[in-house]
């Protein structure tokens, strides 16, 4: 695992020591647990859902039955 160093104010600094000895965790596990929860709220925050990208594409495809103009492009695909 790489170490990086980082500076901190010093109320932070104090802060994080104390939740650290209140955790009962070293506080350099607190940081990355705190570093690993951003990145997953912001990825997830950032990625769209499943049902949103559903929702916002529902309806665009307006040349008929969409399945057999897939199958008509395949056709078109040699077949070994």
């Amino acid at each position: 695992m790489p170490k990086t160093l980082i500076s901190l104010d010093d109320a932070d600094k104090a802060w994080l020591d104390r939740e650290a000895r209140r955790r009962k965790l070293p506080m350099t596990e607190l940081v990355r647990q705190a570093v690993r929860g951003y990145r997953l709220r912001e990825e997830s925050r950032r990625m769209p859902q499943i049902a949103d990208a559903l929702a916002t594409t529902a309806g665009l495809w307006r040349r008929g039955d969409g399945l057999a103009w897939q199958q008509r492009l395949r056709d078109e695909w040699p077949h070994d």
